[in-house]
């Protein structure tokens, strides 16, 4: 499974078995606003989102961008993951 970029939508995907996993932001200049994440219901709880927050914020890195959050989810998934704090914008969520 394999994270895209929609550019024309505004979300990450990740596409399953079973349906349409995605994060939306907004994109201001190098930064870019995690909005929203969402996973069908009956795939939650399968690891589905944190995948498709890795694979999200593995392109923001490569691209060279920063981002901010006001989704709890992503959120959440960095402050388990303190290696990706160098990418938020500003210093802080």
């Amino acid at each position: 499974m394999d994270v895209r970029d929609n550019e024309s939508a505004a979300r990450y995907e990740l596409e399953t078995d079973q349906g349409l996993a995605v994060a939306t932001y907004r994109m201001k200049g190098d930064v870019i606003t995690f909005i929203h994440t969402e996973v069908p219901p009956e795939i939650r709880r399968r690891g589905i989102a944190a995948r498709l927050i890795a694979g999200a914020l593995e392109d923001v890195r490569a691209r060279g961008l920063k981002f901010r959050t006001i989704c709890p989810f992503v959120t959440t998934y960095v402050e388990h993951h303190p290696e990706l704090r160098d990418l938020l914008a500003g210093g802080g969520t």
